[in-house]
C-alpha cells in the first residue's frame, strides 16, 4: 500500500477521474464533520459498535468495478484507512493507497484535531452538509 500526503492525494484525484477517492469514516462524520469533494462514503466500522463493516469488501467492488481500479482511502487520522486497505489488498485489490493524516490529522496538546495536518487543514477542497 502506497501512503500518500493529503496533497498528493488531491493530485492524483484531481489528475486521474478513474482514481475511486474512498473515505472510510462513518456515515455521521462523513456528512457532519464534512469529507473531501467527490468522495464517495463506505464505512469500514459501523455502529453502534464500531465494527469492522463485513461488506466494506463488496461495497468497494461494486463502486469500483474491478479490483484493479485505482483507490485511494481516507479516513479521520489515516489510521482505520490503513486497516481498510489492507483488508482490500488481503482480497486481491491491487492499487491501494492511503492518505497520511486523514481529513483531520493527529490530536494536538489540547486533544483537538485539524489543527496539525489532515486534508483540510491543507486547504484542500471539502464540504461540510
Amino acid at each position: 500500500m502506497e501512503h500518500l500526503h493529503p496533497k498528493q492525494a488531491y493530485e492524483i484525484v484531481a489528475g486521474s477521474p478513474n482514481t475511486l477517492l474512498i473515505d472510510c469514516r462513518t456515515e455521521v462524520e462523513f456528512y457532519y464533520v464534512g469529507h473531501p469533494l467527490d468522495a464517495i462514503n463506505i464505512e469500514w466500522n459501523q455502529g453502534p459498535d464500531f465494527e469492522p463493516n463485513p461488506h466494506f469488501t463488496d461495497e468497494v467492488l461494486r463502486m469500483a468495478g474491478r479490483k484493479d481500479r485505482p483507490i485511494i482511502l481516507l479516513c479521520r487520522s489515516g489510521k482505520r484507512s490503513v486497516d481498510a486497505g489492507l483488508e482490500l489488498e488481503k482480497n486481491g485489490f491491487t492499487q491501494v493507497s492511503n492518505v497520511l493524516e486523514g481529513f483531520e490529522g493527529a490530536l494536538d496538546a489540547e486533544h483537538h484535531r485539524g489543527t496539525l495536518g489532515g486534508w483540510r487543514k491543507h486547504g484542500l477542497p471539502w464540504r461540510q452538509v
